[in-house]
């Protein structure tokens, strides 16, 4: 299993002058400790106007500062959002950060969330799907094709060469972001890695997983002719300290994430400054629903976060995702939480990536059938029948994660 690290940069009220430069500063160093203690992925949101829940509107311009910063870890956008950008300014930045990067770059698309964020840019809320779908067919040609032109409903293109291109060739790997877990199978239709929401048990986490990779290998269908990128990673709350009750105090405000968010679809837009996100959460978390606590996050001692991952590790999930700043969680406390965890539990899932490698690759050929279970958790349907056939995207990816086990293998203490 891999691990990465998430941004939002949450910045909720009060804030002074230096708030914001002191949150891009703190978050850069925690991305160089995270490079350092081996973290495989920092991935890094694009929203746009969502005061106080994010404030990341140019993460392109963060993650070539981090890339300066670091050596190995992976540069995430998760993601890109392709309904409020031009086609060719999202490949010209995304090929130009995956150079300076040398080669490190996971491009994440997304549809934006809501209509606080859509409209600014002429973007019907209901459009945006079709939106993407159109935006992924003029953009991702534009990375190998030394000239592309797109004529379609929202995008008009004349031929140019879309310059420079990226070092990872044909494009670094591709993602879906999967707000809501049905996108997920969606994810998979299209040949693209799922970045979603923590699972709640075992068996939601189980029944997703092999609807992911039952949908890539038996129904898949590419949006254009780009390389597949069969991954499911899972975003979860995250504070390790050395007790459940520590780790708690010092991540009281992580829901603050989910409480933003759900206020901007169901209230936004807001007009500037007419809400305190932070006041109205800390009204809130003292309502039943902001009193309920979820089991299922990664938040508590290393042997309790162990547990948890042992579940995601047991239904193949591929990496999972850490979020730490959230809502007021300090510094120190993220630094000291991300070097926890990676003394204490990090390394004994590290040193068994190969068995999901070879796993996957089993899927991925046709060789390991899996239950086709019922994502209602409470239902489960029967197998898939054996006769089906892998597609021949499915079996090209199967190759790839073959040979990467193998090198894992060999390479292994």
């Amino acid at each position: 299993m891999k691990f990465g690290i998430f941004y939002e940069h949450q910045l909720p009220k009060p804030w002074d002058e230096d708030s914001e430069h002191r949150l891009f500063k703190d978050s850069l160093e925690q991305i160089e400790l995270a490079d350092r203690l081996g973290y495989d992925y920092a991935w890094e949101v694009e929203h746009h106007f969502l005061e106080e829940y994010s404030h990341s509107s140019a993460p392109e311009v963060f993650l070539a500062a981090a890339s300066q910063r670091t050596h190995n870890i992976r540069l995430g956008h998760g993601i890109v959002q392709l309904t409020t950008n031009h086609p060719a300014r999202v490949a010209e930045r995304v090929s130009t950060l995956d150079l300076v990067s040398d080669g490190r770059v996971e491009l994440g698309l997304g549809e934006g969330s809501s209509v606080t964020e859509l409209h600014p840019f002429g973007r019907r809320f209901r459009d945006k799907r079709t939106v993407w779908e159109e935006a992924v067919q003029a953009t991702l040609p534009m990375f190998w094709e030394e000239g592309w032109e797109f004529h379609g409903s929202y995008f008009d293109f004349p031929l140019r060469n879309v310059i420079p291109k990226p070092l990872q060739r044909p494009h670094p790997p591709l993602w879906v972001a999967c707000s809501q877990l049905d996108t997920i199978r969606y994810a998979a239709h299209r040949g693209m890695g799922a970045l979603c929401f923590k699972f709640v048990d075992l068996d939601a986490a189980q029944a997703w997983v092999n609807a992911y990779y039952n949908t890539f290998v038996h129904h898949q269908q590419r949006l254009c002719d780009y390389s597949t990128n069969p991954n499911i990673a899972v975003v979860g709350g995250f504070m390790c300290c050395e007790t459940d009750e520590e780790a708690i105090q010092k991540s009281d405000g992580w829901t603050f994430f989910q409480f933003a968010l759900q206020l901007y679809s169901k209230e936004g837009p807001f007009a500037p400054g007419e809400n305190d996100f932070w006041k109205r959460y800390q009204e809130w978390k003292k309502t039943p629903e902001g009193e309920r606590r979820s089991d299922s996050e990664l938040i508590g001692s290393p042997a309790t976060i162990r547990e948890r991952l042992l579940e995601l590790e047991k239904a193949h999930v591929d990496q999972v995702i850490l979020l730490n700043q959230a809502g007021k969680n300090s510094h120190e406390d993220i630094c000291s939480s991300l070097e926890l965890f990676a003394r204490e539990v990090m390394p004994e899932f590290h040193e068994r990536e190969a068995e999901q490698l070879s796993w996957k690759a089993s899927v991925l050929s046709g060789d390991l059938v899996l239950d086709d279970i019922d994502t209602d958790p409470h239902n489960a349907a029967g197998r898939l029948s054996p006769t089906k056939q892998p597609s021949e995207q499915a079996r090209v990816a199967a190759e790839a994660i073959a040979q990467r086990a193998a090198r894992t293998t060999s390479t292994s203490p």
